[in-house]
């Protein structure tokens, strides 16, 4: 009888090769070719056998090394990063990129447990925000609004 010994490596590695057989999925009807004439699929089939054979490698380590079990899910981190997405995706035509980054970071700072620190929050809100905004809309020329009416 074969023993999981790191129940958590186990799953992820059950993941990964779920992840890999669906992108073998997604991909069977595009041509492949050959490292020299590569098809469409060439690379999504290399990728999705590297993820596989990194699933088996990792659940092959779990049957050999302990580790830890796998914990109960935690539904408040998920809601919040979830959430903050969504608000960005919905906010950023609306009130433009600077303002959108803000409030998805305030959003995603209520995933975690630990004590709301505004200073901090603020702090990389706008940090990130005015980043984004150079690298996006001044760096790479993207068609974004910077803010609203823009």
């Amino acid at each position: 009888m074969i023993k999981v010994k790191s129940p958590r490596d186990f799953g992820a590695g059950l993941l990964f090769i779920v992840i890999g057989l669906g992108g073998f999925w997604f991909g069977r009807n595009l041509s492949v070719g050959v490292a020299s004439r590569m098809g469409p699929g060439y690379f999504p089939m290399l990728l999705s056998g590297l993820i596989v054979a990194m699933g088996l490698l990792v659940a092959i380590k779990s049957l050999v090394f302990d580790g830890p079990s796998i914990e109960k899910p935690q539904f408040r981190p998920l809601f919040f990063v979830m959430l903050s997405m969504l608000s960005f995706g919905y906010l950023i035509e609306r009130i433009g990129l600077a303002l959108s980054v803000v409030t998805m970071i305030i959003i995603a700072t209520f995933a975690r447990r630990a004590k709301f620190k505004a200073i901090e929050t603020i702090a990389l809100a706008v940090g990130l925000a005015v980043f984004a905004v150079f690298v996006f809309i001044y760096g790479l020329g993207q068609s974004l609004p910077a803010w609203w009416g823009k």
